[in-house]
Parts: structure tokens; sequence; C-alpha cells
């Protein structure tokens, strides 16, 4: 067999890219043996093959490049004890991270796929949740963004709260009835630990809710007031009564959702069956 191989064969040999072994030869680690002077063809020797099954075997451990440059530079291929004990580390730590963003994709889908499977109007059971939240005076809905950004967010942020994943926002209006503007608003996010009040930040457990009625609302919040209204008129029609205030929980807003109009939020009202008799048409028309 020819000692001397093209890089051609030589990647075909090896089952490697010539692509790959450009980029090897560039960053020194896997030289051509010799240049042709007059054609400028580059040969590689069979001893090179060991040579760079020896590199590809450093990067499937999770070695960089410059790793194994260093490597080489002390004469070996071979990584000390120390080194491959850190590796260990650096491959459970990034195992474990790999878990959390399984554990976070499957949230995340699971949250995506029960929200487009609900109907408009559905009735749910809300868990238990802890949270922080910030009540303020808002002269319209649209300031609620500007209020997460400059006051809550920073907060939260300085005390290094655990925010959970996926993000959980909502609102809660504490107003009896439906307002343009002068709204009292409290701005909730789930956390995942009870810390000491702040000026700024209250935290507390939400105890769960065994039954609400939620609907899907879309577009910006000047429909509200209609959306609660046809809201209102089912709870009326099938003998709900509110428990507890109105929440609003966004789901897409400004920061994942450019176009208002697809805005998306979910109207969620704490409510017990109304106990009162119903007067039906046939009651009220018996003699």
């Amino acid at each position: 067999m020819n000692e001397r191989l093209t890089v051609g064969e030589f990647s075909r040999f090896c089952g490697v890219t010539v692509k790959t072994l450009r980029y090897y030869e560039r960053m020194k680690l896997l030289v051509p043996s010799e240049t042709d002077e007059w054609t400028h063809y580059r040969f590689y020797t069979i001893s090179q093959m060991q040579q760079l099954n020896a590199l590809l075997h450093l990067k499937e451990m999770g070695f960089s490049i410059e790793e194994v440059r260093e490597l080489q530079d002390e004469g070996t291929n071979q990584p000390s004890m120390k080194q491959l004990e850190g590796k260990i580390t650096q491959t459970e730590n990034l195992l474990d991270a790999l878990h959390e963003r399984l554990v976070l994709l499957k949230r995340m889908a699971d949250m995506r796929s029960k929200i487009e499977a609900m109907d408009k109007i559905s009735i749910q059971h809300l868990p238990e949740m802890v949270v922080a939240s910030h009540r303020h005076m808002l002269r319209r809905r649209e300031e609620f963004l500007a209020v997460c950004a400059s006051v809550m967010g920073p907060e939260v942020q300085r005390l290094r709260c655990r925010r959970s994943m996926p993000l959980n926002w909502f609102v809660v209006e504490h107003d009896k009835e439906v307002k343009k503007e002068n709204i009292d608003i409290e701005i909730f996010e789930e956390v995942e630990d009870l810390m000491p009040d702040t000026p700024i930040l209250k935290f507390r457990v939400l105890p769960e809710v065994q039954t609400a009625v939620c609907m899907k609302c879309r577009g910006i919040f000047e429909h509200l007031p209609q959306q609660y209204k046809e809201l209102q008129d089912y709870m009326k029609e099938h003998g709900f009564e509110a428990s507890g205030p109105r929440r609003i929980k966004l789901v897409e807003y400004l920061w994942n959702q450019n176009d208002p109009e697809k805005w998306l939020s979910i109207i969620q009202v704490p409510v017990t069956r109304d106990k009162r008799p119903r007067l039906t048409r046939k009651l009220l028309f018996r003699s």
C-alpha cells in the first residue's frame, strides 16, 4: 500500500471530510507530512491515521481544540487523570443542565398544548402557587409592562428570586367594575420560594382554586370590556358566581408577540355554583 495519501484518499480512509482536514491543518493540529513543491499537492502518511483518531477521540470526550493543542505541545495525546476528572465533572454538570432544559421544554410544550386545545371558555382548576406581587395604580392597562420592567423586574433581580419556568405572569384587577383608566392592579409572578416582603414586593402562597371559569382572549386590552361581558353572560347562563378577584394570565404579549391583535391572554374567574333557585321560562308562566 502506498505510504503517501492525498487529502482525498486520507479523508476516505479515515471517514472524515476534506473540510475537516483543512480545518485541522489551519489549526496546526494535523498538518500534512509533505507538500509537493511543483503541484502543491499535500500528502498524509498512514501513521498519521493514529494521530487523527486520537484527535477525534479527544474531541468526542469533550476536549476543546485549545486543550488538544496543549496536549500535543506536551508531546502526548493522553490526558492526565486530573484532566479526565475535570471532564467528568464538566460532563455531569452538562447532563444536569440538559435535564433541566428537558424539563423546561416539556413544561412549555405541555402548557402550549393545553392552551391550544382549550375551548374559548372552559372550566379549570388553578393550582396553588408561590408568588411575588406588586400593587400599582395604572392610568391605563398598557402601562403594565413598563411597571414590570422598571419597578418589579429590578426588585426580583435584586432579591435573586428563583423564577418559575416557564415564566408565569398574571394580573389581578381589584376594581369591582371594568375600568379603562385609573385601574387598581396587582401584578403577580410565580416564583420558587417564599421570601421576606419588601416595600416593592409582597410574597405569599396563593391557595388553589377548585373551579375557575376561563376564557381565551385575543387582541389589545381595549377589547377586555366586551370580553368580560361575554364571560359574565356565560357565568350567569350556567349558574356560576364569582368567588374571588378575576385574573388575567398573559401568555403572548410584547415580550414574544409584536402584533397587538395577536396578543393572547386568559381571563380566570374563581367561581362557585349559584345555589339560588333559577326561574326558567316554564316556571315563570306556570299559574
